[in-house]
């Protein structure tokens, strides 16, 4: 919804394309509002705003000599849809709506939109009237169909319809096309890249064609990672691949590909021209404009690349760590407060803020003036100073707090202090006995009865009530020092509390309701304690957290029980 944001990274995009000579340019799903507006797709205001921005960019110069696709909610009639809009020469050529929306997992597009149905026609749809007016063009084609220019043919597909058991590309390339613009809203999940590409792959490897992926990156404000990784593939071939993981606002990927390699396989695969001569028409939009430049030996083409795959621990540490970043900037806060136990989840949540602060320190030193003036922002450095140390920027702008009681051992005490000496946290330790006596107390006072753990005597609901309010009284705590701290350094603002629960846990129910699963954000909510303890043997090494294989080969314990000689949790 943060239109202003959104217009300047589109132009920022296309003005980056032109310098580096592209003819056209291609950007994520539904990318004027986001991706992720959930029900303010159903505002009209959403709509409204998604074509003053568009109307914006047609007006100035941004769309000369370059085709640019440009996502964004349209409504027709009584029907929302998901559509990439097609630029050129300061015109709508074309509006092609999405034929088969995502509504599985996380994806839940049918709430939204309208899938469009009417596959064998292009129907004129009126432009609103200021657009109208402003363009000078009063009817667009909408509908399903690509592009033929002068020299080349190109179509939108849009994200879930590659994934689809017959996916629009395979009739498009029998109906000529050679370029398509796939536009994506695609999430960052555990080794799920390999399938994406594997799509794009198989999508040009047999048919040819030129395939062209934009995607998202960063979070919008939700809990979805985007995961960017932009490619370009020409048949069957990556010929570019974008980063995965970055804190850029805008990243743009270019290739420079020979069609006529297309045609030539194309050529070349007997049941290609067998299909090809009986296949079913596809409806086009006709522009007398020539995209190609004519082959030249001094021109020097995209070469196929070794495909680039993070490792699942990478994932782990860049994918949650950006998402932090963007949640950071953009949620107000001054920084992050974890209750850390010194065990291995609470444990893997530090070092993915800490892996977040050694990216924050690397863009910085890479020049990137964005992350700088955020840094600066949220780390409050005055007088030029900006953060050089990814160590003195998590003490700005990350708490750690042990919460020990009696049933605590040194052992914990003393991995989760070294932990955050490594990281460079703020840490405090703070002992949670004398807050539960006093809640005992009150009950002994109201009930005259005062419970005892299983070891002393007492019975199963005596037991499990007394790690419960152990265990919920450092979510009150957490929250009140998250909420208090700033002020007691005299900083604005608060800070958000991190939760760390694995997946596992979630799925088992295996937690106390309101302990420190409880909390503003949870970045491993999603990641199994196989990966994490991965994860954390990984990060001891490549993040340089050596405390971490430590911590990772203790034995787990909740310490929610009094240790005795004959008996540990």
């Amino acid at each position: 919804m943060d239109f202003d944001s959104n217009l300047r990274n589109i132009k920022d995009s296309i003005s980056k394309a032109k310098e580096a000579g592209a003819v056209i340019r291609l950007g994520p799903e539904l990318e004027i509002t986001g991706y992720g507006c959930e029900d303010h797709f159903l505002e009209l205001d959403t709509v409204n705003h998604s074509w003053e921005c568009l109307k914006d960019i047609l007006l100035g110069d941004w769309t000369d000599d370059i085709l640019c696709s440009i996502g964004m909610p349209v409504i027709k009639g009584s029907e929302r849809y998901n559509c990439q809009v097609l630029c050129l020469n300061r015109k709508i050529l074309m509006i092609r709506p999405k034929l088969w929306l995502a509504n599985d997992g996380n994806y839940r597009e049918l709430r939204w939109f309208t899938a469009w149905k009417q596959n064998d026609q292009l129907v004129d749809f009126l432009l609103p009237d200021d657009v109208s007016e402003a363009l000078s063009q009063k009817y667009v084609p909408f509908g399903y169909g690509y592009i033929q220019f002068i020299d080349t043919a190109v179509a939108a597909e849009v994200c879930e319809e590659l994934f689809t058991p017959v996916p629009p590309h395979a009739e498009l390339a029998l109906n000529g096309v050679e370029v398509f613009m796939n536009a994506s809203g695609s999430h960052h999940q555990l080794r799920k890249l390999d399938l994406r590409l594997r799509a794009f792959i198989g999508a040009t490897h047999t048919r040819g064609g030129v395939y062209m992926y934009s995607n998202h990156q960063g979070c919008d404000g939700g809990r979805l990672y985007y995961d960017g990784c932009c490619c370009v593939v020409i048949n069957g071939d990556v010929v570019a691949q974008g980063s995965q993981f970055s804190l850029k606002d805008v990243e743009v990927l270019v290739a420079q590909v020979d069609l006529d390699a297309v045609a030539s396989l194309r050529g070349s695969i007997s049941s290609f021209q067998e299909q090809a001569s009986c296949k079913s028409k596809v409806l086009s939009v006709v522009v007398p404009y020539k995209l190609c430049q004519s082959f030249n030996l001094q021109m020097s083409l995209s070469s196929p690349l070794k495909i680039m795959y993070h490792s699942p621990e990478e994932e782990i540490a860049f994918g949650p760590g950006c998402w932090l970043w963007d949640y950071l900037r953009r949620s107000g806060a001054s920084g992050f407060l974890l209750p850390l136990s010194g065990g291995a989840d609470s444990s893997s949540v530090a070092a993915i803020v800490g892996c977040m602060c050694q990216l924050v320190v690397r863009e910085i030193a890479n020049g990137d003036e964005q992350v700088k003036a955020d840094a600066i922002r949220i780390g409050q450095y005055t007088d030029g100073q900006i953060p050089t140390d990814s160590k003195e920027f998590a003490k700005r702008i990350f708490y750690t707090v042990f919460m020990g009681s009696e049933n605590s051992s040194e052992a914990t005490k003393m991995r989760a202090k070294v932990l955050s000496d490594e990281i460079g946290s703020w840490h405090l330790d703070v002992c949670i006995d004398s807050v539960i006596s006093a809640l005992l107390s009150l009950f002994q006072t109201v009930t005259g009865k005062r419970p005892r753990y299983k070891v002393d005597g007492g019975s199963n609901s005596e037991n499990l009530g007394l790690q419960n309010i152990q265990a919920r009284i450092r979510m009150v705590l957490a929250f009140m020092f998250a909420s208090l701290m700033p002020w007691v350094h005299n900083k604005p603002g608060f800070y958000l509390v991190l939760g760390s629960s694995n997946v596992d846990e979630g799925l088992r129910g295996y937690l106390t309701k309101y302990d420190c699963s409880s909390a503003d954000i949870n970045p491993i909510g999603s990641i199994s304690k196989q990966d994490l303890r991965s994860f954390l043997k990984w990060a001891a090494i490549h993040l340089g957290y050596s405390s971490l294989a430590e911590i990772e080969a203790a034995p787990p314990t909740a310490e929610l029980e009094p240790i005795r000689s004959n008996y540990s949790q």
